[in-house]
């Protein structure tokens, strides 16, 4: 008798749940109609159409897209069995916007079909990445999310690096990307439409398989699902609904995500329950965010794009559902025994000098010329050397500090995976950007290093709390910066997508570009690495204790919280200003520890010593390359290291597939 009313109060609580949401829905749409501004009498006309041509369209494809993207994620997280799985975190709508900007950029006048066809070949090729790279780990959503993180970043470097290319116009796809739900006419409710009926009746076909792919694969054969064939039909299923919303619509982040999830938590069980409740859930949710997002806004123009406002949802809610994930570690600690070690360390840190050396030398004598290659010296050399030395001394200053602040993460965590980019921290040094323009206009440089100080603080901070609760386990302190980067990038968009001159400086930003550094970037660089790396040293101790853990450090009588705190403080501090200098995207701060321990150093010290150098060389190189691939024009740097970065991100992950 109590099973029965447990299953009758979990078939109710749906239902009970989804009127919550669609009176919510239904009073917000009623004010936004009663509260929008009136035109006078004698343009009665007007209004009317600006209601049924404008704020009604809106409204039904606000629903429409919600509901395809609810469904859309419903099916991923089915059939990776992946509580986390969604266009966002696989990295299939950056795909698609990728695919759309280079398409949209270099043949605007793109139909409507040419534009669904280009994001679904942009997200079912990140898709097909995300599960190649995470495959033999039996896509596992550690992995999965890991995966997607990667391709995300890649697509996102080269679409910024598209939209500077293209100008002003490529601006605008920039801002349609991130999630514009304004429409004039009926046009979108009347493409979208008819796709989400197909896309509903084919997962309706599909829902036998799909409650067999909760079994493991072995439960799935034995009851007689084609495994293969089940997965891609499934999967480009959902790929084609996302694409289809992005190529409308553009990003809508974390909806995916957020509509399964809470159709579950109000209580549907069943997969044809959760396959009815996640639409509805997603379109009223949208519905809702973007009425809100109406009503909020200055004269009732939109306060966030759609996609910005959706990510401010999703990050929390990622947040949320990590203690619910299930899974090993994606990129599991390693003891020193891991790596080689090499015998003489000195020396190794004599030939890094060296390159690091001749790397400054190649950035400051030799690059092409209207009439070939040049090295420049004498006169030519004393001439060049006042533009070519400040932008050299600023990314050298900055791969120094991502590196220092990257050494740092990782060993207060004992995480190999910890990194200010990976862990959000220089996201979160954007969004204390993204509040200083939006308070103070154009404040000064000190102002906006401030800002950035603090939001990257505060950013690490919170990632610090989060994966102590589970004892800074890689996995965790991966989601989590997965989620403080969705969220401080949602605050950075809502800006961004203004189109004003402070949407360029952000751009600039996410970009990383070093073509205006001057004499305050590079003296601010080599000041700041000199005096935050100075007391590293001295605390020599807290880094070869703090990585066994917090158990192990109060055993030796260490005051962790005060030690976290302090070197956090030094993070968070490099981070802010080497992210001001090349932008959030290098990933140096990862790579350049991990460098220098598969070259041999082990000691704190030295292995420090050798990520200074390494950082410091890859983003002078990375910002020569910048200079010289694609003469007389120039790739910023940030995103040139991100395209370094990335493919480094793929080897290591691959790397330790391989090793089990």
């Amino acid at each position: 008798m109590a099973d029965r009313t447990i299953a009758a109060c979990q078939t109710r609580q749906p239902f009970a749940a989804g009127f919550v949401l669609a009176g919510l829905c239904l009073v917000a749409f009623a004010l936004l109609v009663l509260l929008r501004p009136r035109l006078p009498d004698d343009e009665a006309a007007l209004d009317s159409i600006l209601l049924w041509q404008s704020l009604m369209p809106r409204a039904v494809l606000s629903l429409i897209a919600g509901a395809a993207l609810g469904l859309s994620g419903l099916l991923l997280q089915r059939v990776l069995r992946n509580p986390i799985a969604d266009a966002s975190t696989l990295g299939i709508a950056s795909g698609a916007e990728l695919a759309l900007t280079l398409a949209m950029s270099f043949s605007p006048p793109l139909p409507g079909i040419s534009r669904e066809l280009a994001a679904f070949a942009g997200g079912l090729a990140a898709v097909a990445i995300v599960l190649a790279l995470s495959w033999r780990r039996g896509l596992d959503p550690v992995t999965v999310a890991l995966s997607g993180m990667i391709i995300t970043l890649i697509a996102s470097a080269l679409s910024v690096a598209v939209v500077l290319a293209r100008g002003e116009y490529a601006m605008s796809i920039y801002i349609w990307g991130a999630g514009s739900l304004s429409q004039q006419d009926w046009d979108g409710v009347i493409s979208l439409a008819p796709r989400l009926a197909i896309g509903f009746t084919a997962a309706a076909l599909l829902i036998r398989p799909l409650r067999v792919l909760s079994l493991d694969d072995t439960g799935a054969r034995s009851l007689g699902v084609a495994l293969r064939a089940t997965r891609f039909a499934v999967l480009a299923l959902a790929v084609w609904l996302s694409a289809s919303v992005t190529a409308r619509v553009g990003i809508i982040g974390f909806m995916g995500l957020a509509a399964p999830t809470i159709a579950r938590l109000a209580g549907a069980r069943t997969t044809g329950q959760i396959m009815i409740a996640a639409p509805l859930t997603g379109a009223g949710l949208l519905f809702f965010t973007d009425c809100i997002t109406q009503l909020l806004g200055p004269g009732f123009t939109d306060l966030a794009p759609a996609g910005a406002a959706t990510a401010l949802l999703g990050g929390p809610l990622l947040l949320y559902l990590l203690p619910r994930i299930h899974s090993f570690s994606a990129v599991a600690p390693q003891s020193p025994s891991a790596f080689r070690r090499i015998r003489k360390p000195s020396a190794g840190l004599v030939v890094l000098l060296v390159a690091l050396t001749g790397v400054i030398a190649l950035a400051l004598m030799v690059a092409p010329a209207d009439d070939g290659w040049h090295i420049a010296s004498g006169a030519l050399f004393a001439d060049l050397l006042p533009f070519r030395l400040p932008r050299t001394a600023a990314a050298g200053g900055a791969g120094a500090m991502l590196a220092t602040a990257g050494f740092i993460m990782q060993r207060v965590t004992g995480n190999p995976i910890a990194s200010p980019e990976v862990s959000g921290v220089s996201a979160g040094g954007g969004a204390g950007l993204t509040v200083a323009l939006f308070i103070f206009g154009f404040p000064s440089p000190t102002v906006v290093l401030t800002a950035m100080a603090l939001g990257a603080f505060t950013s690490l901070l919170i990632m610090i709390a989060i994966a102590a609760r589970a004892q800074f386990a890689p996995e965790r302190m991966l989601l989590a910066g997965i989620a403080i980067s969705a969220f401080s990038m949602a605050v950075v968009t809502m800006v961004l997508a203004q189109g004003d001159m402070r949407g360029y400086t952000l751009l600039t930003w996410l970009s990383g570009s070093t073509n205006r550094a001057g004499p305050f970037d590079a003296w601010t660089a080599v000041a700041a690495l000199a005096v935050l790396a100075a007391p590293l040293p001295f605390l020599s101790r807290w880094l070869t204790i703090l990585p066994l853990g917090g158990s192990a450090a109060r055993a030796f009588g260490l005051s962790v919280s005060i030690s976290r705190l302090v070197l956090a403080t030094i993070a968070a501090l490099m981070t802010a200003i080497a992210s001001y200098l090349v932008g959030p995207l290098s990933l140096t701060g990862l790579m350049a520890p991990h460098l220098a321990r598969l070259m041999g150093f082990q000691k704190e010290a030295h292995q420090l010593a050798a990520s200074i150098l390494i950082g410091a060389a890859v983003l002078i190189f990375a910002d020569w390359l910048s200079r010289v691939v694609i003469y007389p024009y120039q790739v910023p740097v940030g995103l040139f290291a991100a395209l370094i970065g990335g493919p480094y991100l793929i080897w290591l992950l691959t790397r330790q597939q391989a090793r089990r």
